[in-house]
């Protein structure tokens, strides 16, 4: 799904390629991010309303969709081998909620990540042992740079 998205009078666009996948994968001006979505109700007025292709998302008005059935959950992904917890943007570590042999399960808030004066949480895409932080809180990342390693 291709959406406009507006910052600071800038219209970027972007790819979505999953909105029930987590962490949600999206493509900006050719580079790829993951952004783990907090939680939150919509306002009642926009419950069912999304952008239509090249539409921006504030310019949505149109009236609600009709109710739909609930989804179910979605399940936690089958183990990954990856080892490696990576930077989804470039940031600064502005807190660690983990140490090394941490047993942590898929989700789970890792470390916070501050870019363009918004936090955002890094969570655990698998369960497992935290082998290494790889990052201090206060460091300055890379996108894609090592914050974290499994150990199994």
């Amino acid at each position: 799904m291709r959406v406009k998205v507006k910052v600071d009078n800038q219209v970027f666009e972007v790819e979505i390629e999953d909105l029930l996948a987590r962490p949600i994968v999206t493509h900006v001006a050719g580079e790829r991010y993951e952004v783990w979505p907090e939680v939150a109700e919509a306002p009642a007025q926009f419950a069912g309303a999304a952008p239509e292709e090249g539409q921006a998302a504030g310019d949505v008005d149109r009236p609600p969709a009709a109710p739909q059935p609930a989804r179910a959950a979605v399940p936690a992904p089958a183990p990954s081998s990856a080892r490696a917890v990576l930077a989804p943007i470039p940031g600064v570590i502005v807190s660690i909620a983990v140490t090394p042999g941490t047993q942590v399960k898929f989700g789970q808030e890792l470390c916070v990540l501050e870019a363009m004066k918004m936090k955002n949480p890094i969570r655990a895409a698998r369960a497992g042992r935290i082998g290494a932080v790889r990052v201090a809180v206060g460091q300055t990342v890379k996108h894609h740079d090592v914050l974290m390693e499994y150990a199994d």
